[in-house]
């Protein structure tokens, strides 16, 4: 809880900066991929999070990690700044918030779609142009083909579910021959 709320605080300051620079995706890319540079990497996580290890030491391989990558200059001084106070550990935390602010001022809705058999693409066009009517908002979807569905489709649209598949019909039919007995 404390973490999430701290992760919170800094995604916060970092959008508000994007904001003012209309860099909210290009930030939220160059976070991404360090935030999966350090996750990628089991020794990198640890060492950055080891409280043996100087902050020095862990500065100086966070600045040597920017030096080979093409972050702008706001991004790199940030992450140093994560590092200085010890928070790079919550890097995955605070890209996640700033990803939900960043959805929220540019109206995107994350959706998550299931299906078990693979969807034409314009099935997929279809069903993106019925969700962003639905929800007023633009849709990125993603589709992930689950065969233990037996068919029919699962979508998933922030907390919402739309769930139509055969398993969940089988067992909504299971339940009521159960309670008819």
């Amino acid at each position: 809880m404390i973490g999430s709320t701290i992760a919170k605080r800094y995604a916060r300051a970092f959008f508000e900066i994007a904001l003012e620079e209309k860099q909210l995706e290009r930030y939220h890319e160059e976070l991404s991929g360090f935030a999966a540079i350090i996750g990628g990497s089991k020794d990198l996580k640890e060492f950055l999070a080891n409280p043996i290890f100087d902050q020095s030491e862990k500065k100086s391989v966070v600045e040597s990690i920017l030096q080979k990558t093409d972050v702008s200059g706001i991004t790199a001084n940030f992450l140093k700044l994560l590092t200085d106070k010890q928070r790079i550990v919550i890097l995955s935390d605070i890209v996640e918030c700033y990803r939900e602010l960043m959805d929220e001022a540019l109206k995107t809705v994350r959706a998550s779609v299931k299906t078990a058999f693979p969807l034409t693409p314009e099935m997929v066009r279809r069903l993106q142009e019925g969700l962003e009517s639905q929800t007023s908002k633009k849709v990125e979807m993603t589709v992930i083909e689950e065969p233990s569905l037996l068919g029919g489709i699962v979508v998933r649209v922030g907390d919402t579910v739309y769930d139509n598949s055969i398993r969940t019909q089988l067992n909504n039919i299971r339940n009521l021959l159960g309670e008819e007995m």
